[in-house]
């Protein structure tokens, strides 16, 4: 599945991410190579161990992710082990330098990730209802009763962000806020919320944020905003490491390609069959890296700093 693009601009470039991933990317070799030997593959800790990394969207990103690790445990007989970062720079700066085995990221820190050297490959997206193809929306918001009802009246404007690294909370906003005449560095004024539902917060708390943006699920949850526009993102991508043995990848492509909630409860994982998990998860669906290539293209039109190697 790809977007379709309609308007092509020039723009100029976007935040910075944390410094350090020159380095990370120049010590990714050496501190995968220190987990495992190179014909055997390596891991971020041991052949025991499969580290977890996510990025940090939501206070409930431990829960909404416990029973698909339960799942991977028992089926590769592995410990897995949850790393959340303390932002999407952080976890893309730890998957560079070989400390994440399996993660889910966005679409554009897998991308900014594979940019700067990390060795990744995506496996498959999730779902979170029957039907669905993988993908969601970046919903551009305000607060109940605001006067802004587009995303050209944000102009001037407080508003928030997500991460820097964020697909649908930074990414495809900026590149709607160009295609609007906005620069988002210079024609409004940018707060990073660090969570989706940090962002929803602050929007429909009307005081640090006049308009923001965030992913459709966070903003379903909340009556203090409501969205004056969307666009549809490709879907976030679990990921695993290439140095990992090929068996194993193989193994965990087999494991998380395709599977429902129903597969997963069948096999005696009772933390699945929750009403919270079942709000986020239905199934996984298969994607590849060029599923990704929507991403590169908007990162080439808003000349985002985030995706340059």
């Amino acid at each position: 599945m790809k977007l379709s693009i309609t308007t092509v601009l020039a723009a100029g470039a976007a935040m910075l991410l944390t410094a350090g991933l020159a380095s990370c990317a120049a010590s990714a070799e050496s501190s995968s190579a220190a987990a495992g030997d190179g014909a055997t593959g390596s891991f971020a800790v041991d052949s025991n161990t499969l580290v977890f990394g996510v990025v940090p969207d939501s206070v409930d990103t431990e829960t909404n992710y416990q029973p698909l690790m339960d799942y991977i445990e028992q089926q590769t007989g592995k410990t897995v082990e949850y790393h959340e970062s303390t932002d999407y720079a952080a976890l893309i700066e730890a998957s560079i330098a070989g400390k994440i085995d399996v993660a889910s990221f966005s679409g554009f820190t897998y991308v900014t990730a594979t940019n700067n050297g990390a060795k990744l490959t995506p496996i498959s997206s999730i779902v979170t209802a029957e039907g669905e193809e993988p993908g969601y929306f970046s919903q551009a918001i305000v607060p109940v009763g605001s006067s802004i009802a587009s995303i050209a009246d944000m102009k001037g404007k407080k508003v928030c962000f997500v991460d820097p690294s964020s697909t649908s909370g930074y990414l495809f906003p900026s590149y709607n806020l160009l295609a609007t005449g906005i620069d988002p560095e210079q024609d409004i004024t940018p707060v990073f919320a660090g969570k989706h539902d940090v962002s929803v917060q602050k929007v429909g708390d009307g005081k640090e944020c006049d308009a923001g943006f965030a992913e459709d699920s966070e903003v379903a949850k909340s009556d203090t905003v409501k969205v004056i526009a969307e666009t549809k993102v490709p879907g976030a991508p679990i990921v695993m490491s290439t140095t990992l043995p090929a068996e194993l990848q193989t193994q965990l492509t087999d494991v998380l390609g395709q599977v429902t909630i129903d597969q997963i409860i069948t096999a005696g994982i009772t933390s699945a069959d929750t009403d919270a998990f079942r709000s986020v998860f239905f199934a996984t669906e298969p994607v590849d890296d060029a599923y990704y290539d929507t991403i590169r293209d908007i990162c080439a039109k808003t000349n985002a700093a985030q995706c340059q190697s």
